[in-house]
């Protein structure tokens, strides 16, 4: 019986991990979970799941559950993450968006925690440091995201990474594929958040439009196989069907194919090294798509991407600065404080501004991260001025 604290509960990856523990529950129990603001969503999971423990994002939905279920433990806001990080469970699931992610996943570590991790974050602003604190300590990351567990999972039995010639992540598209530089001008965000292949919580589907999820994605991989970024590729691929590939060192390629489903490497991540049936499996066949397509990434309409490329190769504090830029870029334009095409405009600029510090240091990058963020807050008081 694996005992699970699960950040993230009622997104769309929380949600569908839900789905999975109720799916076995001879196998899973859920010790605890955080939400942000859906106070119903998570009454829900209370009633369903009978937790131990909550962490809520608002002190105002803490002061509620405290009266509704005195017999659990309410813990609130970040403080509260790196407290429940580290209670008394053995397996934490990190499925949170933003940089919040990062300091309880770095507790759970040093509590020799199993990892399951969907939250990019953690390791675009610090992959450095967690990797090396997951070593320390014996830890396994066990990758969450559609591509990176299809990496994982294609790696099975590859002993040493000198193996490898290529990894080969593959990307939708997002909302706006058949969209020209021109006419993004004027997207609206409804049409943003309308995704071709995936439903995912509003940041991450605006990231996949931008290509700056995939940009994430890049520098996650980085730091999860230790594969220099010369050696990764993005190429699209409009079926969302190979979730990724890796190329050997003879030449031969090696997929993961599968339905546009993420309680597969959920499910997979939670019983690792098994593979288990999934109930109520989305259906799929080959024979029915009867053609895939590839096609090579284009960095000029995904400028971000390679911007992506460029702060991961920097390393040092520019992912986080990139990572920071556009989380409150996004969420301005999500609150319509800004157009799509400025979401571009802040992160470029936030990163061509960016000097880098003289000692890389896990403080110094929360520090850069924070100023990041001011900064950006100013300049989102005068959007015109991008």
């Amino acid at each position: 019986m694996k005992s699970i604290f699960l950040m993230g509960a009622t997104g769309s990856v929380g949600e569908q991990t839900l789905e999975v523990l109720a799916s076995y529950p001879q196998r899973f129990s859920l010790y605890g979970f955080s939400f942000f603001s859906q106070l119903e969503k998570a009454r829900e999971i209370i009633h369903r799941f009978s937790p131990v423990l909550v962490v809520a994002g608002e002190e105002e939905s803490a002061e509620c559950l405290k009266k509704e279920f005195p017999t659990i433990r309410i813990l609130t806001g970040e403080n509260g993450l790196e407290e429940a990080a580290v209670s008394n469970y053995n397996f934490f699931v990190n499925a949170i968006t933003g940089s919040r992610g990062l300091l309880p996943t770095l507790a759970a570590i040093r509590k020799k925690k199993e990892i399951a991790l969907a939250n990019k974050e953690t390791l675009v602003m610090a992959g450095d440091f967690i990797m090396s604190e997951a070593k320390k300590y014996g830890v396994t990351i066990l990758p969450l995201d559609s591509e990176h567990s299809a990496i994982f999972q294609v790696m099975q039995g590859i002993s040493a990474p000198s193996q490898i010639r290529k990894m080969v992540i593959t990307a939708s598209g997002g909302s706006f594929r058949d969209v020209t530089r021109a006419e993004l001008s004027s997207v609206t965000k409804e049409a943003a958040l309308t995704h071709p292949n995936w439903s995912m919580g509003e940041k991450i589907t605006i990231d996949s439009s931008s290509m700056v999820n995939k940009g994430l994605e890049v520098i996650e991989a980085h730091h999860l196989f230790g594969i220099s970024y010369d050696q990764i590729e993005v190429i699209l691929h409009r079926e969302s069907v190979v979730h990724s590939m890796i190329e050997l060192a003879d030449g031969a390629i090696l997929a993961q194919l599968g339905a546009s489903d993420m309680r597969q490497p959920i499910q997979y991540a939670l019983t690792y090294p098994e593979h288990l049936p999934i109930k109520e499996e989305t259906a799929f066949s080959l024979v029915d798509l009867a053609q895939l397509h590839f096609a090579p990434m284009d960095y000029e309409r995904f400028p971000m991407l390679a911007l992506a490329f460029y702060v991961g190769k920097r390393g040092g504090t520019f992912p986080a600065v990139y990572n920071a830029a556009n989380e409150l870029a996004v969420e301005a334009f999500l609150n319509e404080k800004i157009s799509y095409l400025q979401i571009e405009d802040v992160i470029k600029k936030a990163v061509s501004e960016h000097v880098e510090v003289e000692k890389l240091t896990l403080e110094n990058i929360l520090t850069v991260d924070q100023k990041t963020r001011e900064k950006v807050e100013r300049w989102l008081t005068c959007p015109q001025e991008l």
